[in-house]
């Protein structure tokens, strides 16, 4: 009788997905002695960096103790050298730096870390860091991709094409399906078993390891829960704590839940979206509150315990004064937030939200170039978009003038085309770098 495999077991035998960061890191090694890739655990670091690597140091095993107590080992063995887990030894940040400074050729080191350690980076202008991110549809390999976010951004409002079979449900189990690596071809079961752990692991050994001991895991929770009913929203804190009361009477002090945000900021669990400054165009009334994302949908979904059929059926769940419309919504946008912020990142554009300080006006994503020109794009769940969902895109259109390079409402229908107005309408999954 044959042996149940765990699903870490199943998930190694997968093939290796190409991510839009190996192109990055084929361009930036060329010119960069040291590049420090950051994110969230599971996102795919080690694995892509060890394929570039000749010799690497796993701080996370029994080579972190050997390094701790000599940092400058690490500077041994054939380049490419990768030093995964860096900030357990947060010393070896500083000897990579050293050798960057004592003339280390282009390519030579890569540095891997899912928690970020405030005062390590000291190294600007000799460690570059590329934050690295789950799996984007396009790297999923759902689709072919017909429409280019670099070619949205060149401006030049070129012809847009293209056909999917991608629809609603589609997305929807992309959603639940999680952007981590791990989790591709995995069957519902063992993903769901994979983001349970994931979480837990979070609650029960990772505040821990930043310094900070969780006393009551169920308030922790409770948090990320309200945290998770409000992604894709402006929220304020003060309304997230109190929506993570949980029945108890008495919401968590102020005290307690700061440190839950700063700590899952600095794991990269929590990734916000920040509101749009314009560096040129000044649009009164801007509001400046970041939107919430966790950094993948499906932890969202997870911790609020959704699976496909509720998010299709649209069932209630979490406190309805954090969000405005269905969660499917919400995580919609999410997926495509991070698609896009992955996209961008290759083009050194910057991502943010616009919304006005009354909310009268909304654009879900501003891509911004280095010279302040901009790409707004709006998600919306309808197959075709309608007058009403492209009125703010031509609001800002009004403001900005020719600084907007273009407009598109990213859809969940089957064609990519043009609007007589102008707006672009992309299918999400025809969306790619």
């Amino acid at each position: 009788m044959g042996t149940r495999r765990t699903w870490q077991e199943r998930a190694e035998g997968q093939p290796y997905l190409h991510r839009v960061l190996d192109d990055e890191l084929d361009e930036k090694s060329a010119e960069f002695a040291a590049i420090s890739i950051e994110g969230p655990k599971a996102v795919g670091k080690t694995e892509t960096a060890q394929r570039r690597a000749h010799t690497d140091y796993r701080l996370d095993g029994p080579a972190g103790q050997v390094v701790q107590a000599n940092p400058q080992i690490v500077l041994s063995g054939e380049t490419p050298i990768l030093i995964d887990e860096w900030q357990r030894v947060p010393a070896t940040w500083d000897v990579i730096r050293r050798a960057v400074d004592d003339g280390a050729p282009p390519g030579s080191y890569l540095l891997a870390g899912s928690a970020s350690e405030r005062g390590a980076h000291t190294g600007a202008g000799r460690i570059l860091s590329l934050r690295m991110r789950p799996l984007t549809l396009s790297e999923r390999g759902i689709e072919a991709p017909t429409v280019s976010l670099r070619q949205l951004l060149g401006g030049e409002r070129g012809a847009i094409e293209g056909q999917t079979d991608v629809g609603l449900e589609s997305y929807t189990h992309e959603i639940i399906g999680s952007g981590f690596p791990a989790t591709r071809g995995l069957s519902e079961t063992a993903r769901g078993d994979f983001l349970d752990s994931y979480l837990q692991r979070i609650v029960e050994r990772d505040f821990e390891e930043m310094g900070r001991l969780i006393r009551r895991p169920a308030t922790l929770l409770r948090w990320m829960n309200a945290y998770a009913a409000a992604t894709a929203s402006t929220a304020s804190l003060e309304t997230i704590r109190d929506a993570a009361t949980g029945g108890e009477g008495q919401k968590p002090a102020k005290t307690t839940t700061q440190p839950y945000r700063e700590i899952l900021e600095r794991l990269y669990i929590v990734d916000p979206l920040p509101a749009w400054a314009p560096t040129r165009n000044r649009i009164s009334r801007l509001a400046m509150p970041p939107k919430h994302h966790l950094a993948d949908p499906a932890l969202a979904a997870g911790l609020l315990g959704m699976d496909a059929g509720a998010l299709l059926s649209a069932d209630p769940v979490g406190p309805p004064s954090l969000r405005e419309g269905p969660l499917l919504g919400a995580l919609f946008e999410s997926l495509l937030t991070l698609s896009v912020r992955v996209y961008a990142q290759a083009t050194r554009a910057r991502v943010s939200h616009l919304r006005t300080r009354n909310g009268d006006h909304e654009v879900d994503l501003i891509v911004e170039r280095r010279d302040g020109r901009i790409l707004a794009i709006e998600a919306k769940l309808a197959t075709v978009p309608d007058d009403h969902d492209v009125r703010h895109l031509h609001w800002l259109a009004r403001q900005v003038g020719s600084d907007l390079l273009d407009a598109i409402v990213v859809t969940t229908g089957p064609y990519a085309y043009r609007r007589p107005d102008g707006i672009a309408v992309v299918p999400a999954a025809l969306l790619g770098p």
